[in-house]
């Protein structure tokens, strides 16, 4: 670990200011960053403290969606009411991931940031172009069977980590920004990048972006939502396949429709393709295979993967069974 310059933000403006350059990080929970830069992935000059920013509050929006601070803490999000009533995707998802100690200090924001667990990102012994742009990747031709097989290219094929992600992508989540030209939102499908030939490229966050918060709308009226993920442990693993999936139904039918994919993708996984099939369509097995079919149509597995396009589908078909069966 490399020396660097440590300072405490108290306000937004404070902390916007101190993180000019990619040279600069903020820490929350500092479950990531930290262990980043243990194995010298990560090597930052100034650690900017934003824990005292008033930013760990879960409110309600005028039109009756919720509002998750930056640093709310993930333990705290997982077992809200409000979240566990009418988000439970999330709620579950959360709820899946890490372990109790690590829920406890990890931040909504700082998991919407958390690095790939790639084994060659994480081990500067090899090459990779998330970490060293140009270098190569190892992975291609290397132990690749926990990596992604949708929206890869031939610079990385390193898979997202997060389950918290996947359910706010289906959730339709919204990420709030501030920064010394103002504020923005983005939505999450929007936030995240495709690898392409820039893979160390990941979000569109620049130097000086504050995420300040997570907006969710208003819940579906007689929606249901499910998060499913299967992995090779039962506890404090990640995902080789999962999926949330939010829908309402109108008699047999579905009427609303959001499929997101965990474990499988280079960022969080939306398939319009999964939605296209379901909307209109009867709740059916058929119809859910279908979706599954649609979904992964366009998957790239490697040389140790390929099975996860299967227990993709499955783990689509098994959700929205378990969703239409709840509604």
């Amino acid at each position: 670990m490399e020396a660097f310059t440590f300072t405490r933000a108290t306000a937004n403006a404070q902390a916007i200011a101190a993180q000019t350059s990619a040279a600069a990080k903020f820490v929350a929970g500092g479950t990531n960053l930290i262990d980043m830069m243990k194995l010298d992935v990560e090597r930052p000059r100034i650690i900017v403290d934003i824990n005292p920013l008033p930013l760990s509050e879960i409110t309600t929006t005028p039109d009756g969606g919720l509002v998750l601070g930056a640093l709310a803490r993930n333990a705290d999000v997982a077992h809200h009411p409000i979240v566990q009533r009418d988000y439970a995707v999330l709620s579950q998802a959360l709820l899946s991931g890490a372990s109790p100690q690590l829920r406890n200090m990890a931040t909504t924001a700082g998991n919407l940031l958390q690095r790939t667990r790639c084994p060659y990102f994480r081990d500067t012994a090899h090459t990779c172009n998330k970490r060293e742009p140009g270098s190569g990747c190892s992975a291609i031709e290397g132990h690749n069977r926990m990596l992604a097989i949708l929206g890869t290219s031939e610079h990385c094929i390193a898979t997202s980590p997060s389950d918290q992600n996947v359910a706010l992508t289906a959730l339709d989540a919204s990420i709030q920004i501030q920064s010394a030209r103002g504020t923005r939102t983005v939505p999450i499908y929007d936030f995240y990048r495709v690898p392409g030939s820039t893979p160390h490229i990941e979000t569109v966050l620049q130097p000086g972006d504050l995420i300040t918060g997570v907006t969710l709308p208003a819940p579906i009226a007689g929606g249901k939502s499910v998060y499913l993920k299967l992995r090779d442990r039962a506890a404090y693993e990640f995902a080789l396949a999962s999926a949330a999936v939010v829908i309402k139904m109108n008699g047999t039918r579905i009427e609303y429709a959001r499929v997101a994919l965990g474990g499988v993708g280079t960022k969080p996984w939306r398939s319009l393709e999964a939605e296209a099939v379901l909307h209109g369509s009867t709740a059916d097995p058929i119809t859910f295979r279908r979706a599954a079919e649609a979904a992964l149509k366009d998957a790239r597995p490697q040389s140790q993967n390929s099975f996860k396009v299967e227990l993709s589908r499955r783990c689509i078909v098994r959700s929205l069974t378990t969703a239409t069966q709840t509604a």
